[in-house]
């Protein structure tokens, strides 16, 4: 039963945290056709339980709004592959993909950060020139960091402040 809410309820995440719902029969119509879209996979088959959720688990580490955003577009982007390979000639698929088309839209700034962090994977740590770079590059990452960590502390500083807990 938890798996039959699951794909709604990835979706329904990603509509409600950036504005998409503009009215609950939205929703509804999605979940008729996710539903027909769970039988064209036949998801109650008993391996889906297996091993817990593949995104619903994940998205519990990203709280920022926009940490959400690069791992939610990346989510998306899995599930327009995977209908890619779907009958597209169903109205609720082709309603589903145009959805979630949609929404990856609005998170192009995520799919872009995502390219980033999968370009830096790329990066050949071994070549001496790339470690050139790196090594003149560092003093101004730290710099970039120790930024990042003050303004943490003084926003928190802030709030104590202004907090009477």
């Amino acid at each position: 039963m938890a798996f039959q809410t699951y794909s709604l309820f990835v979706l329904s995440v990603i509509m409600i945290s950036f504005g998409h719902v503009e009215n609950r029969l939205n929703l509804l119509q999605l979940q008729h056709d996710i539903d027909k879209l769970k039988a064209d996979f036949n998801s109650s088959h008993s391996d889906v339980a297996d091993g817990g959720p593949i995104f619903t688990e994940r998205l519990s580490s990203w709280t920022e709004r926009n940490e959400k955003r690069i791992i939610l577009s990346q989510i998306i982007s899995m599930y327009l592959k995977m209908l890619e390979n779907t009958d597209s000639s169903k109205a609720h698929v082709r309603n589903i993909a145009e959805q979630l088309h949609t929404l990856k839209e609005s998170l192009s700034d995520g799919s872009k950060k995502i390219e980033d962090l999968k370009d830096l994977t790329k990066l050949q740590m071994s070549d001496l020139k790339i470690q050139r770079k790196a090594v003149n590059e560092l003093f101004s990452v730290l710099q970039k960091l120790g930024d990042t960590s003050s303004s943490h502390k003084r926003k928190r500083s802030q709030f104590q402040r202004l907090c009477k807990c």
